[in-house]
């Protein structure tokens, strides 16, 4: 006879799920972090690779253009012009209007920049991105930005890894506190991977979610996962800084050149406000124009792939562009308009690009935005005629990438870091110093911040869980499918 089934207590998330939930401190977060740090690595490598065939095939081979890359990424020079013009406003139609298709029928909330929705999921509820949107993000993403739209590879990078650490709270029943850790260490290991920064990444993760503080108990955890994901990612597509070694020769050792950082840090404030302004004031007007969720973001990239015959600095990424910027003969070789133009163009066509709906990160074209205010302020300088301006443009396109977005995302230090970390220049800290902390101060006096859901600090946001714990939130599927 068979013998009688024995009822046992089966613990929520499985033997592994009980065994991480008993484990203490060390145990749990090796194990933890080294799994996210590989889940990003390879995740940052594989959408890495999709955006640069997608790009090679729709901007290359379609439109006849192909972009300049940063050191890091080949450094090749790019195209001297466009071979048919006609043909890039039509690319970016196109890519962006398959984007925005892919990303309405199967997962709308793939749609933007994607690490506001990450964010959230640490606030609210850690276990609530779902599988399907890993999958689509990359997709939607390297379509928009391989077809020219202006966005960012970290946001996808960050919401494939911070939605491996929300899988991982499901499967592994892990408590809320672990999750909105798991979470945050795959925004910032994501992030630290894609754009070679495993401190930065570290750092930012204990800072993205907070508009005014910073979370220690990320930190640890996040040496760890950035140092995993750094390293995966690296060990595929090489470890050289994404920009070279760009201001690396610079040595600090006369302070009156602090005064020109002084300039510079309250333009790219100025800048920075600009950004976050005119790209939320896209996504109001955006939502109440007529159209649908597809036809809007398309009509976003035509216009996109208008302002490129024109300024074809605004195209894709624009990191290969923002190495140009920081050699003398390359910045001196454009127009003086265009220079000057670079930073407002970049911002409208990231908002037309990202805030009418497409798939893309923000982080990205907000560095490219400050290395277009640094270089504009050295070009002045130098055909004026200024005293004490550096020879080379590399110290303030450096600088002006870190002060520019660290100010509007709040993360200043973070951003610092990841910076010189991506340019080989932790040289220019004592001129990013005045810069960034000036810009930071500024911003700080307004209500701006370039990530709506970041909240002012632990203490409100654990005021605003308690209001909220009276309101029970569905739990998404453990699948792909739900």
């Amino acid at each position: 006879m068979p013998r009688p089934r024995q009822n046992r207590d089966v613990e929520p998330g499985g033997p592994l799920g009980a065994f991480i939930r008993r484990s203490g401190y060390l145990r749990k977060w090796l194990i933890l972090g080294i799994s996210i740090g590989v889940i990003a690595g390879l995740g940052a490598v594989t959408f890495y690779l999709a955006l640069d065939y997608t790009g090679q095939f729709l901007l290359g081979y379609v439109g006849g253009y192909q972009i300049p890359k940063p050191v890091g990424d080949g450094g090749q020079p790019g195209s001297p012009g466009f071979v048919r013009p006609w043909a890039i406003p039509l690319v970016t139609f196109g890519g962006a209007l398959v984007s925005a298709w892919i990303v309405a029928r199967f997962a709308p909330e793939a749609e933007g920049h994607g690490t506001d929705s990450a964010i959230e999921a640490v606030h609210t509820d850690p276990r609530t991105i779902r599988g399907r949107t890993i999958v689509v993000k990359t997709i939607a993403s390297a379509l928009t930005i391989g077809s020219g739209g202006s966005g960012g590879r970290e946001g996808p990078a960050a919401q494939i890894s911070a939605g491996f650490g929300s899988l991982m709270t499901r499967w592994l029943n892990l408590s809320d506190d672990d999750g909105r850790i798991a979470v945050s260490l795959g925004i910032g290991s994501g992030i630290g991977a894609i754009f070679g920064a495993p401190l930065g990444g570290a750092v930012l993760a204990a800072s993205i979610v907070y508009r005014e503080d910073f979370d220690y108990k990320v930190l640890v955890p996040g040496f760890i996962t950035s140092a995993t994901a750094f390293s995966v990612f690296g060990s595929i597509l090489g470890f050289e800084p994404l920009f070279g070694y760009v201001a690396s020769d610079f040595r600090f050792h006369q302070p009156a050149i602090l005064i020109w950082f002084v300039v510079l840090g309250i333009v790219a404030a100025a800048f920075g406000y600009l950004y976050a302004r005119i790209f939320y004031g896209t996504v109001s007007v955006t939502a109440k124009l007529p159209g649908n969720k597809v036809i809007k973001p398309a009509v976003g990239g035509l216009l996109v792939g208008l302002l490129a015959l024109a300024i074809p600095q605004v195209l894709a990424s624009g990191y290969g562009w923002a190495q140009k910027a920081s050699d003398t003969s390359t910045l001196l070789s454009i127009p003086l308009w265009i220079v000057l133009l670079l930073p407002l163009a970049k911002i409208i066509a990231t908002s037309l690009s990202i805030g009418t709906g497409g798939s893309g990160g923000i982080f990205g074209p907000g560095v490219v935005i400050g290395a277009f205010v640094g270089a504009a302020i050295w070009r002045l300088g130098h055909d004026i005629g200024l005293p004490g301006l550096p020879a080379s443009p590399g110290l303030f396109v450096v600088v002006g990438m870190m002060a520019c977005f660290g100010s509007v995302a709040h993360a200043p230090l973070a951003v610092m870091i990841m910076v010189a970390e991506m340019t080989g220049s932790f040289s220019v800290i004592p001129c990013a110093l005045v810069a960034v902390g000036i810009a930071y101060l500024l911003i700080s006096r307004t209500p701006v911040s370039i990530y709506k859901a970041q909240r002012l600090n632990r203490d409100s946001a654990g005021a605003q869980r308690v209001a909220d714990s009276a309101h029970e939130v569905p739990r998404p599927r453990d699948d792909f499918t739900g």
